[in-house]
C-alpha cells in the first residue's frame, strides 16, 4: 500500500501549482481520499477531502475557493489543484488514506514565496 505525491515546488505568491498522489496497493475507487499540509514548527492540518465516486467535497475554511480537489479513479490519483497561493501555504502536502490503517505519502513540499 502505497501513496507517492508530486507537483509540488516554488511559486510565487498568486501563481498555481498542481499535485498528484499516485495510489497502489488497495482498491483506491472505494476509499475517500484527503490532503494534509504542515508549515515549519505547526502541527499537520487537514486540507480537504473528496469522497470515494467525487461526488463529495469539503475544504478547510483556509483554501477554500482557491484549492479543488479531484481524482481519477482510473488511473488511481488523487489531485490537488492550487490557484492563488499566499505565503501562509507553505507547508509540506501529503496525501492520505483511511485504509484498515492510515496510509500517508511521503510528503512534498509547496512554497509560495517571491
Amino acid at each position: 500500500v502505497q501513496l507517492v505525491e508530486s507537483g509540488g515546488g516554488l511559486v510565487q505568491p498568486g501563481g498555481s501549482l498542481r499535485l498528484s498522489c499516485a495510489a497502489s496497493g488497495f482498491t483506491f475507487s472505494n476509499y475517500a481520499m484527503r490532503w494534509y499540509r504542515q508549515a515549519p514548527g505547526k502541527e499537520r492540518e487537514w486540507v480537504t477531502i473528496i469522497s470515494s465516486d467525487s461526488l463529495d467535497t469539503d475544504y478547510a475554511d483556509s483554501v477554500k475557493g482557491r484549492f479543488t480537489i479531484s481524482r481519477d479513479n482510473a488511473k488511481k490519483i488523487v489531485y490537488l489543484q492550487m490557484n492563488s497561493l499566499k505565503p501562509e501555504d507553505t507547508a509540506m502536502y501529503y496525501c492520505h488514506a483511511r485504509w484498515v490503517s492510515d496510509v500517508w505519502g511521503q510528503g512534498i513540499q509547496v512554497t509560495a514565496s517571491s
